[in-house]
């Protein structure tokens, strides 16, 4: 079985994922306002669950003979998402947040499943309907909070 696009579809989530960590260790320090407590402590609580997934996810690699890539240059490489670049209002983090976690979703459903499942890969259709679980809600999440700014 050649599973090259599915570890090259792999590689693309770790560096997204990557992003996503990095990009929420900013908002994090630099969130200020009236919503600082709790948004300090939600950013916190998005990176240590995206920390936990950048490891599942490059294990799920190396499990079906693929190389990580572990470098920040690969990922800003082959990331579709892209880096925090400026100190953002608190909404623009909420929204460019809401607008990463969609093209995960997008991504996991247009190309991840559809590899894995072409290679009768059930561990990682597993593990991507489970990074897609946990975007829908944070999704949610967001766009319940968005709504009362």
């Amino acid at each position: 079985m050649d599973n090259q696009k599915l570890v090259n579809y792999l590689n693309q989530l770790l560096s997204n994922q990557f992003v996503m960590y990095v990009k929420l260790h900013r908002y994090h320090w630099y969130i200020q306002g009236s919503h600082f407590f709790q948004l300090h402590d939600l950013f916190e609580e998005m990176y240590d669950e995206f920390a936990k997934q950048l490891d599942e996810t490059a294990e799920r690699l190396l499990m079906i003979r693929g190389k990580p890539l572990a470098t920040m240059a690969s990922y800003l490489k082959v990331a579709s998402l892209v880096e925090a670049s400026a100190d953002n209002t608190e909404e623009e983090m909420m929204t460019q947040l809401l607008s990463d976690l969609n093209q995960l979703i997008s991504e996991i459903r247009d190309l991840g499943l559809p590899l894995a499942n072409d290679g009768q890969d059930e561990v990682t259709i597993d593990t991507l309907i489970g990074f897609q679980r946990y975007y829908e809600k944070m999704q949610w999440m967001l766009q319940a909070y968005l709504h009362q700014l």
